[in-house]
């Protein structure tokens, strides 16, 4: 069916204060960190102690005058009747006493039932944004005066390149963007047409923009060599952001639900790139995900709609389990699908990208996925689609992703439709 756009459900800001704490990656092994959010069960029986009130019964303090004989008797035969009286009141008190407190037990466990079972059917929801290619380095061949090392020297803080994104990322629960580059000290270039590279320290432009994970599984993650590919998962992951990609599973623990991140590159091992994809859904499974998703780089760049390898990966994905499936690479918007009730971003396009000083098509978006889990059941929710541009000024690339408004926020909405009304025919065809 043709992508329909709803708004952005009301959420309160989550992470900001808590990121650390709440974000677990594993790669290679695929050991993981577990917390258990279960509630604690009380029950009745074992868990539960009774409190029972003593009862004492006092002897009358005065008697009546009776015959000297009538009194003796009564003397001779009052411990006997007082202690059949002690034991008739003490089993009465008992009974009562255990009675009400099963009661009481019984009322709270259930009250304890009803509170889980409350908690269960309501779900936790969460909204995952996702952004595209961020490129923070620059080719050695590039313009150095108008290049993105150029300004990150000008601006000297990392927290320039987000700032006008930077809020919508902290609203979320989790953020995940394609860091297409390296940062590294590696002088062994690649013979390739471009390569980017950058100083480990720009790591802190995610940190400061709210990123909470990235994808290496691009064309770019090894421009200057195995080394830089390496120094590049070392320094992203030292500022406390997890990094996934071709065999690493990221595992993130989203306000208690656990969430897998697959990166898959297209082009990296042609015709086996399906098989490495279903074997880490699986794994992921396995690990015990609630939500998978599988984050593509793939399609033919400047091409507004996806070709037939990608629709065919992207619907191999969600059949083998992914819960949604985003892409990049081309470099521009291409649109969405809903297949069997999941949603497939084609390609987000550009993002923070340093790879081009003043590229023509600047339009990008930001989409935002919310769910609702209980247990493993998980119900798609609202998808938000936020258009942007890369730069916040037109004549040039100034490396700072902007929301778009007004005119221009619809001309990106419709240029996303008329792709994604293009991808429904040919999925119909």
């Amino acid at each position: 069916m043709p992508y329909q756009h709803n708004k952005k459900q009301d959420r309160k800001p989550t992470k900001r204060t808590d990121r650390p704490a709440r974000r677990t990656a594993t790669h290679g092994t695929k050991r993981e960190t577990t917390r258990s959010n279960a509630p604690h069960m009380r029950g009745a029986g074992a868990n539960t102690k009774v409190h029972q009130e003593q009862h004492r019964v006092m002897p009358p303090t005065t008697h009546a005058a009776h015959p000297p004989y009538q009194m003796r008797n009564s003397k001779r035969h009052l411990p006997v009747w007082i202690a059949f009286a002690l034991i008739a009141l003490i089993a009465v008190a008992f009974a009562f006493s255990s009675c009400t407190s099963c009661s009481s037990g019984e009322s709270n466990n259930e009250g304890t039932l009803a509170a889980s079972d409350k908690a269960a059917s309501e779900g936790q929801t969460i909204t995952l944004s996702f952004a595209g290619d961020c490129t923070l380095g620059t080719d050695e061949g590039f313009d150095r005066s108008t290049s993105f090392n150029a300004k990150y020297n000008e601006v000297g803080d990392p927290a320039y390149f987000f700032a006008n994104v930077a809020s919508i990322f902290a609203d979320d629960d989790a953020t995940i963007v394609n860091m297409e580059g390296t940062l590294t000290d590696s002088t062994t270039r690649a013979d390739k047409t471009f390569a980017f590279k950058a100083p480990r320290e720009y790591a802190e432009i995610l940190k400061a923009g709210n990123v909470d994970a990235a994808s290496l599984a691009n064309n770019h993650s090894r421009d200057y060599g195995d080394q830089s590919y390496t120094d590049t998962i070392e320094a992203v992951e030292a500022v406390g952001i997890p990094t996934f990609g071709y065999d690493r599973i990221a595992y993130l623990d989203v306000k208690g639900v656990k969430v897998a991140l697959v990166g898959t590159y297209e082009l990296a091992e042609g015709a086996g790139i399906k098989d490495e994809m279903v074997s880490n859904i699986n794994a992921a499974k396995e690990a015990g995900a609630q939500i998978i998703v599988v984050f593509f780089h793939w399609g033919t760049e400047r091409e507004t709609v996806p070709d037939s390898v990608q629709m065919e990966l992207g619907h191999a994905a969600i059949d083998a389990g992914a819960t949604l499936v985003v892409g990049s690479h081309p470099h521009v918007i291409q649109g969405m699908e809903n297949y069997n009730g999941h949603t497939i971003v084609y390609s987000l396009g550009n993002f923070c990208f340093g790879g081009n000083k003043n590229p023509s098509d600047k339009d990008c978006m930001i989409v935002q996925q919310t769910f609702t889990v209980r247990g493993n059941d998980v119900t798609i929710d609202n998808t938000n689609v936020i258009p942007c541009s890369i730069s916040s000024v037109s004549s040039r690339n100034n490396y700072q992703p902007t929301p778009a408004t007004g005119d221009e926020k619809e001309r990106i909405e419709a240029k996303i439709k008329r792709s994604s009304d293009a991808i429904a025919e040919m999925a119909a065809s």
